[in-house]
């Protein structure tokens, strides 16, 4: 069953292409949307966060060195104090530990955002922590400042002096770069991948285009137009497929070429010959039949190689007819002579001139209810082969068959049906795709053959111009059966196809 182009096009190479490229442009896309957002966010972050830390951590060491220590509550409730007043504006929030000692710039601030991983790690490395906090849907920046003592000797490490300062401050405004930052991205990504998409769609189409044009190409070249050629454009692969297209086109197209003057000299040779030797053979069967009939007076021996001759001489006859009638198929010179016949009269007629009517039973209508506009002499050569054919490798009973069989169920009859039955072996699976070859002879099938082998050929041919079929099979029950039908309406005289009548 033959797929539909729309449905064979879901998954051809068109689709294939156009999905492969826009996949690849949208991807390309959305990571560059994607990295570009994470860079931007990053420096925006990290800007303000370097910029939070640096002016904290200056004005705690600007504040230490007025710190006394060991502080009370009240000490430290100031320090805190003192250390967010610089950050007011940005909503600094400080806690400030001491041992055990806690104080807050915001009286009762449980300071939540500090976890234990930071207090812990402030608290153990002389150096500025600091995380990143998300408390609810909003973003919090903390970190952490231990104070520390000057080396006593130097090349020693800073000591800690045991107070630690952590420092809490939101970044909604940052968050409001990021989310401001989000929406363009997406309103550039939007546009970004309907031209990414775009561009995919006419880099397709331009890969698409050659091979369209190819396959057009060799469609054309299927059709029999073998001086079909391509248009280079480029120098890609695309255009190296196209040179080597137009070149294996010029090949071919010579290789036809002298294949058609070798099969024209080989028609033309077998014509000239048969014509040729018509005329000494024609001689020949005269001296045969004379030789024939002066047989019964000669010895043995020569009587027999005299009817050797004349047996010969008529095979050599017949085969040099046969050869001028498939000259004539193929040179397209075999023409119709239509006629209005009775069908089954025909039949009986080829049965009773060649002596078969007792030999060969039949199954016919009664005379004049079968008509059909035929060639009679080349449905004689048909039935007459395939009946020969049948008493030749078969085996009797063989029966010859009529009927009018209609082209639609419940119809009018359109076609009328020969078929041509014996009880023979049958013909061999192997053989049958082969049995209308010219030439084409089957030992094991055929073991008492005497034809040439081109008499099923020359009967195909004459079906065809009649603008029938002629087929061949084996009945269930052993046997062969061939089956020529043949339409019933009237002739195209030139090429045998039924012609179209408009009934008004």
């Amino acid at each position: 069953m033959r797929v539909p182009r729309a449905i064979r096009g879901l998954g051809g190479l068109r689709m294939r292409l156009i999905v492969a490229f826009t996949l690849v442009a949208v991807a390309g896309t959305l990571t560059t949307g994607a990295l570009t957002f994470r860079e931007a966010r990053n420096g925006v972050l990290q800007q303000s966060q370097d910029t939070v830390l640096t002016q904290f951590r200056d004005h705690v060491n600007t504040l230490a060195p007025a710190f006394t220590l060991p502080p009370n509550q009240a000490t430290l409730d100031g320090f805190a104090a003192d250390a967010a007043r610089a950050g007011r504006s940005q909503g600094w929030r400080v806690l400030a530990t001491y041992g055990d000692l806690r104080a807050t710039s915001v009286k009762g601030d449980s300071f939540t955002e500090l976890t234990p991983r930071l207090r812990q790690a402030a608290t153990d490395r002389p150096v500025t922590v600091f995380q990143r906090v998300t408390n609810g849907n909003r973003s919090v920046l903390v970190m952490g400042v231990p104070i520390t003592y000057a080396p006593l000797a130097e090349g020693e490490p800073r000591r800690a002096s045991g107070l630690v300062v952590f420092l809490a401050v939101s970044q909604r405004n940052e968050q409001a770069y990021v989310d401001a930052l989000v929406t363009a991205v997406q309103r550039a990504v939007v546009p970004a991948l309907g031209l990414a998409v775009v561009l995919a769609l006419l880099a397709a189409r331009g890969v698409l285009r050659p091979v369209r044009e190819l396959r057009r190409a060799a469609g054309s070249m299927a059709e029999g137009r073998f001086d079909t050629r391509l248009t280079v454009h480029g120098s890609d692969e695309l255009a190296d497929l196209s040179q080597t297209f137009n070149e294996t086109a010029s090949a071919l197209d010579r290789s036809v070429a002298e294949l058609r003057r070798m099969e024209a000299r080989a028609r033309a040779f077998a014509a000239d010959v048969s014509h040729e030797l018509r005329t000494p053979l024609a001689a020949m069967a005269a001296v045969t039949d004379v030789l024939d009939e002066d047989a019964r007076g000669l010895d043995p021996d020569t009587a027999t190689a005299v009817r050797l001759i004349s047996q010969e001489t008529g095979k050599l006859a017949r085969l040099v007819d046969d050869l001028m009638e498939v000259s004539r198929f193929d040179a397209g010179a075999a023409e119709l002579r239509p006629d209005e016949i009775d069908l089954a009269e025909s039949l009986r007629r080829t049965l009773a001139s060649r002596g078969w009517t007792g030999t060969v039973e039949t199954e016919l209508p009664p005379p004049g209810e079968l008509r059909v506009l035929a060639d009679p002499r080349r449905l004689d050569v048909v039935v007459a082969n395939l009946v020969a054919n049948a008493l030749r490798h078969g085996a009797p009973p063989v029966r010859v068959r009529l009927y009018a069989a209609p082209e639609r169920a419940g119809g009018p009859p359109a076609r009328a049906v020969v078929e041509v039955s014996d009880h023979g072996p049958g013909i061999p699976e192997e053989v049958l795709p082969h049995v209308f070859e010219r030439f084409y002879k089957s030992d094991s099938a055929r073991t008492r053959t005497e034809g040439s082998g081109l008499g099923l050929a020359i009967a195909m041919e004459n079906v065809r111009l009649h603008g029938g079929t002629l087929t061949a099979a084996n009945r269930p029950g052993g046997g062969a059966v061939f089956t020529m039908d043949i339409p019933l309406g009237p002739l195209d005289t030139a090429t045998g196809a039924p012609v179209e009548e408009d009934l008004v």
